[in-house]
């Protein structure tokens, strides 16, 4: 869609209004509402239409940073939930965590279906040197679409003081680069840091699997990262790469279970720097580690995951 206002409460309010005539418009056996912020038009049309609806949200929305900065935005955001998420059918969410949030306030029965990759093939690898990596360092690596405030890589650029013969690598976007690039060239890092900006999977997959540990730090700041499950979690298992990451609830079932890598105890940068050089100097460890990741890969990933929709479909 092209829409006059791109920012604000005059971009959300043009963006419900035009999505809403959108789907008035367009004919559909099945509405597919995908986080809180398509829902409303989503649900006017379902009811219009006598349409079923699917409503899969992909975070606990209304506990998102940039909305608790904002109380009022927030309001208006939990009003809209607790006006249609009592009356839905069916709805998914991406991990047991806030599954059991949504169910305990609105009881409504949420099915668990994870953003998990598709088990294939990984691409044919190219070299280190054809990507313009150093064949000499260890690669860190931290990848991902939302790169803002509270995610640990402010920490992470600090424990390079304490890191040698590495490389750490930050590729994605988000509201917080601007200020990590400062604080990199501050630090006078720019040596041991490298940024790259968003890249289409198919890309991005050939620097993954060149890592030696990947890193997921975000902060239990807030309710919805303390419940968050990354996709770059299921990025790295299934680029085979060893974890290192925040010991939150969903991030840490997983790694404890496919014993893919380990949880930090403090974002305190020496202290990650310690964990990151134990992590490398420990070769037999990494390599047990990396074992265990072609295993969880077989189980997670998005063939089996898939069934939980299909089931639903089915039954619709």
């Amino acid at each position: 869609m092209r829409l006059l206002f791109e920012t604000g409460i005059p971009f959300y309010a043009e963006y419900q209004f035009r999505l809403f005539f959108v789907l008035l418009f367009n004919r559909s056996t099945l509405l597919f509402s995908n986080d809180l912020d398509t829902l409303l038009p989503n649900y006017i049309v379902s009811n219009l239409k006598r349409k079923p609806l699917i409503y899969d949200s992909h975070e606990y929305f209304t506990g998102v940073p940039e909305l608790l900065a904002h109380p009022a935005k927030q309001r208006i955001w939990q009003r809209l939930e607790k006006m249609i998420i009592p009356k839905l059918k069916y709805m998914f969410t991406v991990n047991e965590s806030i599954a059991g949030l949504y169910n305990s306030e609105f009881g409504v029965d949420v099915k668990v279906m994870r953003n998990l990759p598709l088990k294939k093939e990984l691409p044919a690898k190219v070299s280190r040197k054809d990507l313009g990596l150093p064949e000499d360092k260890n690669i860190i690596l931290l990848q991902g679409a939302g790169i803002n405030v509270d995610r640990g890589v402010e920490e992470a650029i600090q424990a390079m003081q304490h890191i040698d013969n590495a490389l750490l690598l930050i590729i994605g976007g988000g509201d917080a680069i601007a200020g990590l690039k400062t604080l990199a060239t501050e630090l006078r890092l720019n040596e041991k840091i490298r940024f790259i900006s968003k890249l289409p999977f198919e890309e991005l997959v050939q620097y993954t699997v060149q890592a030696d540990i990947g890193l997921t730090l975000d902060k239990d700041t807030n309710i919805n990262y303390r419940y968050s499950l990354p996709n770059k979690l299921f990025d790295y298992i299934h680029a085979g790469i060893p974890v290192l990451a925040s010991p939150l609830i969903e991030i840490k079932k997983i790694i404890e279970q496919y014993k893919i890598g380990e949880c930090i105890e403090s974002h305190e940068p020496a202290e990650l720097a310690r964990r990151i050089n134990s992590m490398l100097a420990d070769k037999t460890k990494l390599n047990f580690y990396k074992e265990n990741t072609h295993k969880a890969k077989e189980e997670l990933c998005w063939n089996n995951e898939k069934k939980i929709l299909t089931e639903t479909l089915k039954a619709l």
